[in-house]
């Protein structure tokens, strides 16, 4: 959230800062044009042949358009150039002055051509420069070198085209970088968010549903539980039960579709069976078959094999507490099948729907698997995973003799069908 404010506030001082410079410019733009009104009319007499009355309005004529240079450039442009033609054909000079107007109205229209180069469209540009090259040659006949006006005004295009260009170039690097800045605080966000929504279903989502288990099954477990004890039992599964609710709406705000590179230590397939004996000890009656050697697996489908049993385990010891849950594993040249099923119950309602199938599924897709799930003919609820993994992660053992560990007493009562 701070790199975003951050990146507001530099938005917000680039966006102010455009507003200070035209204002300062606006202010440069009024002084320069009363500085120049004041130089042309006092000198007008001088130079042309104009009567007194006249002679503001034709220096006017001659420094006024210079205040629509930020404005309105091609129309102070326009105003300047028809007014020069117009004093150049119709006022006669004092004698021994050849400039058919004023060196101030030289300066402004020349001033004008350049801000129409920096700014105004190309056609525009266009027809300015030839507009303004066939007034000098055709009106600066009698200044000895016609042609070198059109020269000097081709130069002034260029140079506005290249300041333009310029000018452009930079607006773009930093509207670039402004949107580069925003879309990295952005995804910094959805990653952070995406990480502990990860975090939370992975880790505290599982540990929780165990001790609903543990809470559950243990006045089955234990000999001679008093009334006030298996309430107790009671009063901790329903709070925890709560806070799971809690943490699936919590998920419902943070996932997201930013990734995070993991960098600390992720769970590989050989953690699966530290899973299954926690599982165990915490009162879920589990056994399993395991073929083949999960050193095998490579880390990235062993992450996901890891999860997608986690996640199964925690489904079933929380919607089918006391069901015996059977967890079968094939390790094969190429993939890794999974099996993990648990016995038929009743289905007893546990909170809001949780996005558990939906995550393993999205786990299984990433690396190119499948995972189905869903009831047994028997009643029973089964998930199945295939996770393939490159060729070069490794053999696998040809002919392993399955394991298998035999499942811990179980007393309850069998009670739900899990699902996600």
């Amino acid at each position: 959230m701070a790199r975003i404010a951050q990146a507001a506030r530099q938005v917000t001082l680039t966006t102010r800062r455009p507003d200070r410079m035209r204002f300062v410019f606006d202010v440069f733009t009024v002084v320069v044009t009363v500085t120049l009104f004041s130089v042309a009319w006092p000198t007008l007499h001088l130079t042309h042949q104009v009567p007194a009355a006249a002679q503001p309005f034709i220096a006017g004529l001659a420094a006024l358009p210079f205040a629509l240079i930020r404005v309105n450039p091609a129309l102070g442009w326009a105003i300047s150039a028809g007014s020069a033609l117009l004093i150049a054909l119709a006022i006669a000079n004092q004698p021994g002055n050849s400039l058919p107007f004023q060196v101030v109205h030289i300066l402004t229209c020349f001033a004008l051509l350049f801000a129409v180069a920096v700014r105004a469209q190309m056609q525009i540009v266009v027809v300015a420069w030839l507009a303004s090259s066939l007034l000098f040659v055709t009106t600066m006949a009698r200044t000895g070198d016609p042609f070198a006006w059109p020269i000097a005004m081709t130069g002034l295009v260029v140079f506005g085209l290249l300041v333009r260009w310029l000018v452009l170039s930079r607006r773009e690097l930093v509207r670039r970088e402004e949107e580069n800045e925003l879309e990295r605080a952005r995804r910094a966000i959805l990653e952070e968010k995406a990480r502990i929504a990860r975090d939370l279903h992975d880790v505290v989502a599982h540990h929780m549903s165990l001790v609903v288990v543990q809470a559950q099954t243990a006045p089955y477990r234990v000999a001679d539980v008093s009334e006030q004890a298996r309430a107790e039992f009671e009063s901790i599964g329903a709070s925890a039960r709560e806070a799971l609710n809690e943490v699936r709406g919590m998920l419902g705000v943070l996932r997201s579709d930013g990734q995070l590179p993991e960098h600390a230590p992720q769970p590989a397939a050989v953690d699966v069976l530290a899973v299954l004996d926690a599982a165990r000890r915490a009162g879920v009656p589990v056994d399993w078959v395991l073929e083949g050697e999960l050193a095998a697996v490579p880390d990235t489908a062993g992450l996901a094999l890891y999860r997608i049993v986690q996640e199964s385990l925690s489904n079933a010891s929380r919607h089918a507490p006391g069901t015996a849950v059977r967890v079968t594993i094939t390790v094969r040249p190429g993939a890794v099948e999974v099996v993990i099923g648990n016995e038929p119950g009743v289905v007893v309602p546990n909170g809001a729907p949780g996005t558990g199938i939906s995550g393993m599924q999205a786990r299984a897709a990433a690396i190119g698997g499948t995972l189905t799930a869903g009831t047994r003919p028997d009643g029973g609820f089964e998930v199945r995973a295939v996770l393939p993994f490159g060729a070069d992660a490794g053999p696998v053992a040809a002919e392993v003799t399955p394991a298998v560990v035999a499942p811990a007493p179980r007393t309850a009562p069998e009670t739900s069908v899990p699902e996600s």
